[in-house]
């Protein structure tokens, strides 16, 4: 598999570039742009999209908050929801979504966070987990508890793949004829 990469070493596989290609289309063709939240992935996410000739089309910006101060500050997400919750949670990752499209032009906005080790799990929540969450402007969030395994590098590349799928789906499912 051949691999684009940049002056920093991080690599963006062929596969990922196509996928965020595929999703740059639909959103384009819906009208819409894209907001990110993205913890775990700190910024792959981002960098996928904008490897993409032309994404400032469909794509507004992205908020890489990786703690949680930067959470509360830049998403809006509640000291009580980290409290309570947790970053890595699904009420988090809702509360980063609707963050992300109160602080954006955006359509629809995707959040992520997890745990992707090889430190910080526990029995309750382990290395692994990770809740992506979507939404559109004007309609609730969609939340998806998610498990992965493997190194740091894989459960965060996992992430970034399912995140992208998700949200080629959620166009399939409501865009398409």
């Amino acid at each position: 598999m051949q691999k684009n990469s940049d002056i920093s070493g991080a690599v963006l596989s062929d596969d990922l570039v196509e996928l965020a290609g595929r999703l740059g289309q639909r959103l384009s063709e819906a009208g819409h742009m894209l907001a990110l939240a993205e913890s775990c992935t700190g910024g792959w996410i981002a960098q996928s999209v904008t490897e993409i000739a032309g994404s400032s089309v469909w794509f507004d910006r992205g908020f890489v908050t990786y703690s949680n101060s930067a959470k509360t500050a830049m998403l809006g997400v509640r000291e009580s929801t980290l409290q309570q919750y947790g970053a890595v949670s699904p009420q988090t990752a809702s509360e980063m979504a609707a963050g992300a499209l109160a602080h954006s032009a955006a359509d629809i906005a995707l959040a992520v966070t997890g745990i992707a080790g090889p430190g910080g799990g526990t029995a309750e929540k382990p290395v692994g987990l990770v809740f992506i969450a979507w939404q559109r402007r004007g309609q609730p969030c969609r939340c998806r508890e998610l498990h992965f395994e493997g190194d740091r590098h894989a459960i965060r590349r996992q992430t970034v793949v399912k995140a992208l799928r998700g949200l080629l789906d959620e166009y399939r499912e409501t865009d398409r004829p």
